[in-house]
């Protein structure tokens, strides 16, 4: 799968309860056993998890419904309205897909970064979900809290620098009115290689996710930021302790480094943690494979 140029495909609309038209990607038999919903990170869309999404049903051998969706401000989806811009929305727009989408059977969940907050929110919120319907979780590169100021892997001194500049740009892109952060996004890409991927990634990986986050809409994107300082969810976890849960992490991870996974994993004693030496952020894509087969070993659990 590494290597693999990432799929375009059609989408479809569905409509949360105040009229935000998200874009989803349903595919599989209805009637499948298991549904699988895939929820993106901060600023990136649903294309996150397609080579995940591509290779889960051969892994886990069976037939799959495999739903992924751009979060509202995100992708192809409609911006957030003023003050919905939040992990806690999400979390609410999460749950009206799985009522509208999967009103039956199990469902396996998997988040990624602010996709992992977003199951976080909903178990906070939703823990009726947890008790009936949800059967699996995997965490990928997440957290569940101290998001504030992150090191980003630099000395203090220069990580206080780099998160005072940031809250300056955040204030900027708040009051933007613009739909796109960037036209293009040749410049952006440095600056993704260096802070969501670990060693050696391919270049076609970095290009795309430069072209996610060039396209990200720019109050949206600094408003979900403030609510990934905001994000404090470590009580929420009880609610997956009695729910099979897989934690992946990526030991080159800056954004939410391998200490937030162990402190997810610590909160969920019999939770799975998977740490992968040499690997980013971006774990849907750095390590597809690696992915998809923890996520086919919660299905596989789930048809049990």
């Amino acid at each position: 799968m590494k290597g693999e140029t990432l799929r375009t495909m059609t989408a479809e609309e569905f409509t949360t309860s105040d009229g935000t038209r998200l874009r989803i990607v349903d595919e599989g038999p209805a009637d499948a056993p298991v549904t699988v919903v895939l929820v993106h990170g901060w600023a990136l869309t649903k294309h996150t998890w397609d080579r995940v999404a591509d290779g889960l049903p051969k892994a886990a051998g069976t037939q799959l419904r495999i739903l992924r969706f751009d979060l509202r401000g995100h992708g192809e989806s409609d911006p957030a309205q003023p003050g919905s811009a939040s992990i806690r929305q999400c979390a609410d727009d999460l749950a009206e897909l799985i009522a509208e989408r999967a009103p039956e059977g199990p469902v396996v969940l998997a988040g990624h970064s602010m996709g992992g907050m977003t199951i976080m929110a909903l178990a906070e919120q939703h823990p009726e979900l947890f008790a009936r319907r949800i059967a699996a979780v995997a965490l990928v590169a997440t957290s569940a809290g101290d998001l504030v100021a992150p090191t980003l892997g630099l000395p203090r001194p220069v990580a206080a620098v780099a998160n005072r500049g940031e809250q300056a740009f955040r204030k900027r892109l708040a009051v933007s009115r613009g739909k796109r952060l960037v036209p293009q996004s040749s410049w952006l890409r440095p600056g993704m290689r260096w802070l969501l991927f670990g060693r050696n990634p391919e270049a076609a990986d970095v290009v795309a996710t430069a072209d996610w986050v060039a396209g990200c809409h720019p109050a949206n994107m600094a408003a979900y930021r403030q609510a990934l300082a905001e994000h404090e969810r470590l009580g929420a976890l009880a609610a997956l302790r009695s729910v099979p849960t897989v934690v992946l992490s990526g030991l080159a991870d800056r954004l939410t480094p391998h200490s937030h996974a162990r402190r997810i994993a610590d909160a969920l004693p019999d939770a799975k943690l998977l740490i992968y030496a040499g690997a980013g952020h971006m774990l849907p894509l750095e390590r597809a494979d690696e992915v998809t087969a923890r996520i086919a070993e919660l299905v596989t659990r789930a048809l049990r």
